[in-house]
């Protein structure tokens, strides 16, 4: 049986949360077809729900709100995990460079490199709203949420630190292609 608000108000956060694991476990391993991933979900809506213990205890329905937070978690994982591109040919091995040699790491530390010395050209602001969204699998929205800014703001800097890049990179904002050092677009 799930608590009702009035019997949640009573109780801390973690004996509500506690009392409600085996259901959200059993929940999420449904949701994400595997337990490993059911229960790093449930971690996720943990830590979600106690940043905001009170609004979780007052809900009239706690449960309800815990298996709300759960299917919004793996759905939030799903989109992050689905944008995430394989490394290494399109095999996905990641011990294997273009190659078909395995370097050591030296290829990926080289591309982590350059990617630091790029991000390092943008403002702070800009820069962080790319690490989130486009590096860390963010939303726009999450990221927004954590820089304390709001969407269109977010949406914004990426949009400008997006063109940027693209200009250091060489490559015209309007059509991608590669620019030469004159400003007219190469034919490769």
């Amino acid at each position: 049986m799930s608590k009702s608000s009035t019997e949640a108000r009573g109780t801390s956060f973690d004996e509500v949360f506690c009392g409600m694991l085996p259901k959200l476990y059993a929940r999420a391993a449904a949701l994400t077809g595997a337990a490993q991933g059911g229960e790093d979900a449930v971690h996720e809506v943990y830590l979600k729900l106690a940043s905001r213990p009170r609004r979780f205890l007052e809900h009239p329905e706690p449960a309800a709100y815990a298996f709300s937070a759960l299917a919004s978690t793996t759905r939030d994982t799903w989109r992050r995990e689905r944008r995430q591109v394989p490394t290494a040919d399109e095999g996905g091995d990641p011990h294997r460079s273009a190659l078909g040699v395995w370097d050591g790491g030296v290829e990926q530390r080289t591309a982590e490199i350059e990617a630091v010395r790029l991000l390092d050209q943008l403002p702070r602001q800009q820069a962080s709203v790319v690490i989130l969204v486009d590096l860390d699998g963010y939303t726009t929205e999450q990221a927004a949420r954590i820089l304390g800014i709001g969407r269109g703001t977010a949406a914004r800097y990426r949009t400008r630190a997006v063109r940027r890049l693209r200009r250091l990179l060489g490559r015209d904002t309007g059509t991608g292609r590669r620019l030469t050092s004159d400003g007219r677009h190469s034919n490769a």
